[in-house]
C-alpha cells in the first residue's frame, strides 16, 4: 500500500482535470480525486475530505479545490504531509466578484449548463488551448454533467469563503504553488504572494496555461508534483 494523495477539484470541474497526474503518479501513491457536487461550504468540503482520508497524506487542490485544501490545513494540520495549490487564492471576496459570478449564474439559469460552459470556459484558458478542440470539449462536456445546484451550491461555498492568507504563514509542510503564465482569473501576482508566505513553498509558472494547469499543461504539472512528492524541500 502506497502513501495516499488526494486531489481536490475546483469549481464545476472532477477528475478530468486530475487525469493526467493520476496516471504520471499512481506508482508511487494511492491516489484520490474528488469532487464538491452537492456542497455549498467550503468547511463542509473539507470536513468531508478530512472524513475519508488516513492519518496522514499528501494533498493538493486546484482553483476553489485549493481553498478547500487550505482550509483543510487550518482544521488539520497535522495529518497533511505536503501541500500543492494550483490556479487559486489565498484573499476573501473582491470588489466586483460577487456580480460577476452572479452573471454565470444568471446565464446557466436562463440558458443551461452548455451555454454556461461555452461562455466560462474560452476566457479560462490560454489562446492557444482554446482552438485545439480535444482540450476544450472533454472540458465542455465536464461541466455540462454538472447540475444547475452544483453550480449554485459552489458559487455560494465562494462567496462564502475565509480570508485564508491570514493562515499561509502557518503551514510548515513542503508546499508546491503553481499557475498558468496564462491564467488571468488567478493570476501569477496573488500565488507571489502565497508563495511569500508560505516558508517552505516553491512556486513554479507552467507556460503555454491558463487557469487549468494540471489540464492545459499535464507533463509540466506531473513532473512538478512528482518532485515535490519525492523531494523535501
Amino acid at each position: 500500500m502506497k502513501p495516499a494523495l488526494y486531489l481536490l477539484s475546483g469549481l464545476l470541474c472532477d477528475q478530468t482535470v486530475w487525469q493526467a497526474q493520476i496516471d504520471a503518479l499512481k506508482g508511487i501513491r494511492d491516489i484520490y480525486a474528488l469532487d464538491f457536487q452537492g456542497f455549498d461550504n467550503l468547511s463542509a468540503m473539507a470536513e468531508h475530505v478530512l472524513s475519508q482520508t488516513p492519518e496522514v497524506f499528501a494533498l493538493a487542490g486546484h482553483s476553489m479545490g485549493a481553498r478547500v485544501a487550505l482550509e483543510i490545513v487550518r482544521l488539520a494540520p497535522h495529518r497533511v504531509e505536503r501541500l500543492a495549490l494550483f490556479d487559486t487564492g489565498s484573499h476573501p471576496v473582491k470588489a466586483g466578484e460577487k456580480e460577476a459570478r452572479q452573471k454565470l449564474l444568471d446565464l446557466a439559469r436562463e440558458h443551461g449548463m452548455e451555454a454556461l460552459a461555452s461562455q466560462w470556459l474560452p476566457p479560462m484558458m490560454s489562446p492557444e488551448n482554446v482552438s485545439n478542440a480535444s482540450l476544450l470539449d472533454p472540458l465542455k462536456t465536464m461541466v455540462c454533467s454538472m447540475s444547475l445546484e452544483t453550480f449554485e451550491g459552489q458559487i455560494r461555498a465562494l462567496l462564502n469563503r475565509p480570508d485564508a492568507s491570514l493562515g499561509l504563514a502557518s503551514i510548515q509542510c513542503p508546499t508546491l504553488i503553481g499557475v498558468g503564465r496564462e491564467d488571468t482569473w488567478s493570476n501569477i501576482a496573488q500565488h507571489e504572494l502565497m508563495a511569500l508566505a508560505i516558508e517552505r513553498s516553491r512556486l513554479v509558472i507552467f507556460e503555454r496555461s491558463g487557469h487549468m494547469a494540471p489540464y492545459e499543461a499535464p507533463i509540466a504539472v506531473s513532473t512538478a508534483m512528482r518532485e515535490w512528492l519525492l523531494h523535501t524541500n
